[in-house]
Parts: structure tokens; sequence; C-alpha cells
């Protein structure tokens, strides 16, 4: 509403339009998805702002469902091989053709039955655990009116200062202080969240565009720390490269972000890497690329450092920790 506060707010390039606070760019959904926590894959859909609680609910009641399973699972092989066990003097025996007590069973429980029971016992235990610790993390998420993505924009937040030693003080703003009041800007009777989507209740000392302001300091930051390499090698972009040498090969990154091609002469920007991988962004013509961005993974050994032309491209000691 007010043009002044443009000079607050991130601009997206792919969506041709201004971020809202709390507002990120999904890749897989191609569009800005308000207060985004991340991109599951298993609902095919990003987890946000008017899902949250919907989210949240089905990562509770998922781990219920497969505790009942597990029950059930449980249950029937102690009655059926309860039923097909025969204590000796010396010895125990299971005989799974038939059952000695119960002979007339609704469904015959042989081997392989009791194979695909333990099997899918397996599996409900396995569900329990792993979503199970995800319900635990969006619960964490919710208390402290956090989301994950805000919750590495802390930790870079703190990396500044400590870096630049700024002696500033980051606050993050939408955390009310008080877990209930979290919760239910969430969590409402009616399903639907409070708010908009757009303007949040924030702490004293703090305003609207607190975060964003930050990711701004954070994004002209990465321009400076970022150190520009050609590439000396073709890459195709495929996550696990086989011609890059063994140790690339499998220590290829965990994670869903892209890999990028490369083209010997390719000029690219990196920002942060492993040992035998980097992060960064490929420099376009900015007249061709229509303002679209390449970042992503590719492989160290595929490209080389710049060296400065001359000694007035390069940066004078101490540039960095002043700017």
């Amino acid at each position: 509403e007010k043009s002044q506060d443009c000079m607050y707010l991130q601009y997206c390039k792919i969506c041709q339009s201004y971020k809202a606070p709390r507002s990120h760019h999904c890749r897989k959904c191609n569009r800005c998805v308000m207060k985004m926590d991340h991109h599951c894959p298993w609902i095919n859909n990003c987890c946000g702002y008017q899902n949250h609680a919907s989210f949240t609910l089905f990562l509770f009641l998922a781990p219920l469902g497969c505790i009942h399973a597990s029950f059930i699972f449980v249950m029937t092989m102690y009655t059926q091989l309860y039923n097909r066990i025969s204590f000796g003097w010396s010895s125990v025996k299971i005989d799974m053709s038939a059952a000695k007590r119960d002979p007339r069973t609704i469904i015959p429980f042989g081997l392989s039955a009791f194979a695909a029971s333990l099997f899918a016992l397996g599996l409900a235990l396995g569900t329990t655990i792993a979503v199970g610790m995800l319900f635990i993390i969006q619960m964490k998420v919710i208390l402290t009116n956090k989301t994950t993505i805000e919750s590495w924009i802390e930790e870079k937040a703190k990396d500044r200062i400590q870096y630049y030693q700024t002696g500033e003080t980051f606050i993050f703003p939408y955390d009310t202080g008080s877990k209930w009041k979290n919760f239910k800007q969430v969590f409402t009777w009616s399903g639907i969240p409070e708010g908009d989507g757009l303007d949040w209740p924030v702490r004293d000392g703090c305003h609207q565009y607190s975060l964003t302001i930050e990711q701004l300091k954070q994004k002209a930051d990465k321009r400076v720390r970022s150190v520009r390499y050609q590439a000396v090698e073709d890459y195709s972009g495929v996550c696990c490269p086989v011609t890059k040498g063994v140790k690339t090969f499998f220590t290829t990154p965990c994670t869903e972000e892209p890999r990028i091609a490369l083209s010997k002469g390719d000029l690219i920007l990196a920002t942060r890497g492993l040992k035998h991988w980097m992060y960064g962004e490929k420099i376009l013509d900015s007249a061709a690329d229509g303002g679209i961005r390449e970042r992503g993974w590719f492989p160290r050994k595929c490209v080389e450092k710049c060296q400065y032309d001359s000694e007035m491209d390069q940066p004078v000691d101490g540039e960095k920790k002043n700017r």
C-alpha cells in the first residue's frame, strides 16, 4: 500500500513481484508461498500459512494410525503363533500348517502371512518413529512461531553479526513470547489460521520488516563473500557423476537443492561449498536469461578460481569486514 515500503521487501524475479514478509519462492511449486516452512514431497505441496495446521494434524494422526496397526499385527502374530506352538521336554516346536486349538480360521495364517505381518509391523513402527519425529519438529516450529527457513535466517544473522563485529542484536520479530499465543495463530476452532498471511503481530522493538531487512543484509553479505570461479570441465548436472571421481560420486550433497550443468568457460559465483562440491550461481547474459537465475551444486574439480586481472581488482585486506 505504501510505495516507500518496497525498499524493505525482497523482489522475486521469477514471479515478477515483491515478496510479502515471511514468504519464500518454492522451485517445485513455482510460486511464492506465504510463511513457507518447507516443500513436502509426500503431500506434493508446500507447508505454509494456509495448511500448516492441517499438515501438523496429518503428522499427528499418521503415527496414531501406525500404532494402532502395530497393535493389530502384534496381537495377530501372538494369537496365531500361540495356537501353533507345542512345548516339549527338550524343544519348542512351531507348526505353521494348521492351528491346533482353533482349526477354523477366517484367514489362513501360514508362513507367508507371518512374513507379511512381520514386514508390515516393521513398516508401521518405522513410520511411527520417522513421522513422529517430524511432528515434534513441527510442534517446536509452531510453539516458537519460527519456521524452518526462518531458523536458518536467524543462524545466518548471528554469523553475519559475529563476522563483521557490528555489535547488532538480532531479535526474531514474530515470536510473541507466549507458546499459547503462538499455538493459537496456527490452530483455531474454525480451521482458518489467524491473520491474512501478510501482516503479523511482532514483538516490542521490532516492526513488520525486521526480518526482511535482515534478509536483504544477508543477500548483500553473500554477494561480498562470493568468489568467482570458471569452469574448466563440462558437467552434465547429474546428481552422482561417475566421471568426476570416486570421492565426488560418494560425497554428493544430500539435499533437494538442484545441480547446475556447466560448460567449459562458464563463470560461477560460489557462495558456499563442501570438500568436493560447491554451491553457486551461474553468471548469465542478463539480456538472454530473462531474469531466471541458475543456482545449484557442482563438483569442485570442474572449476578453478578466477585470477584477478590487476591489483586494483583484488579486495583490500579487511575490506569485507568493513563492508
